[in-house]
């Protein structure tokens, strides 16, 4: 028994939008709440959440069957650490912070098996293999491991064209937060020659035949995001779904009385 299809991954070269969301709780049970809220994706962030290795795992064993496909975004590129997310059973990852060809090389090569690459042939005692359960593991888990690198600074966008030359890197993801601060713009990712940058970058990046994502809060941005190609586009965040609600419900239900 090879690896399963990574369903995600064919979504992406087939160019079908793929519309997600962040998870920053680092709890499984809420990541079993939001993958039956039909989002065809759902970020368990290891940058900037509360996230650790068992509550990753945790997460992936919540959503596993779900219609949800979970993208694993680890802290930083390392080796170790994309190793273990993968064994722990990730088929896409998200890598931050990511400014050259060679660094997405390198990414790419901690993600497959040697001879293409440098990842641990440890798998088979781990969750990934279904504990040994699926034999044939190694025969095309390669070919079904999505890697997606984040571009987030303007040395990024200038080598963005070398990175997409990359064999192995299925998508760039912009990061308007970082990008805008690098820019000189600090929170204001809607300054408009940020905007500018991250339209000419979606449309770079698609020229290219990869899949540009990006993560937004407005529904209009999203549409317009859309409609310059990027395939995967994230369009909230779990925790501030569940503030804005509560916030809100708060002061509807105070302003009674």
């Amino acid at each position: 028994m090879p690896a399963p299809k990574n369903t995600f991954k064919a979504a992406l070269a087939a160019k079908q939008p793929q519309i997600g969301c962040w998870m920053s709780f680092g709890s499984p049970l809420a990541a079993e709440l939001m993958s039956t809220t039909g989002f065809d994706w759902l970020v368990i962030d290891g940058e900037h959440a509360p996230n650790d290795l068992l509550s990753i795992t945790d997460q992936l064993r919540a959503m596993n069957g779900s219609a949800s496909h979970p993208v694993v975004r680890v802290p930083i590129y390392e080796d170790w650490i994309l190793k273990q997310v993968l064994d722990a059973g990730a088929q896409t990852v998200l890598v931050p912070m990511i400014d050259t060809a060679e660094e997405a090389a390198a990414v790419v090569r901690a993600c497959r098996y040697a001879p293409a690459g440098v990842r641990g042939m440890g798998g088979a005692g781990s969750r990934v293999t279904g504990f040994g359960a699926i034999s044939d593991y190694v025969s095309n888990a390669n070919e079904e491991i999505c890697v997606l690198v984040q571009a987030e600074s303007r040395a990024a966008l200038a080598n963005l064209d070398e990175i997409l030359a990359v064999d192995g890197v299925d998508g760039v993801f912009i990061g308007p937060a970082d990008l805008s601060a690098d820019m000189g713009f600090p929170g204001n990712s809607d300054e408009p020659a940020v905007q500018a940058a991250i339209a000419e970058a979606i449309q770079t990046i698609t020229k290219a035949g990869k899949a540009a994502g990006i993560l937004t809060f407005s529904q209009e941005a999203a549409k317009r995001y859309l409609d310059l190609g990027a395939t995967f586009v994230a369009v909230g965040m779990d925790t501030l779904l569940l503030a804005k609600t509560a916030r809100a419900l708060s002061a509807e239900v105070k302003a009674l009385t």
